[in-house]
């Protein structure tokens, strides 16, 4: 089972302008290499994502859930899954 779906590559690139000032993918397939090479982590729940980012050393205990979704690294898939890409 591949680790990137086609859903969390389509969010990516949708998205990606958040994080990057141009795109670094144009195709899923390019989208789910990129993920690989920068070792983007996908998670089930915000909470997931909370407390990645909280071992990652960042200061997530005053942000709501919104507002985590909302960080740039951060990138809400269609299938309710998150994406957090180390830009």
């Amino acid at each position: 089972m591949e680790k990137y779906t086609n859903q969390c590559a389509k969010a990516f690139l949708t998205q990606q302008s958040k994080l990057f000032d141009e795109p670094v993918a144009y195709t899923v397939e390019e989208a789910k290499e990129f993920l690989e090479e920068c070792y983007a982590q996908v998670f089930d729940t915000i909470e997931e994502v909370r407390q990645y980012l909280k071992e990652e050393g960042m200061d997530v205990e005053t942000l709501t859930d919104e507002e985590l979704e909302e960080e740039l690294e951060v990138f809400k898939v269609e299938d309710g899954q998150y994406l957090v890409v180390n830009g």
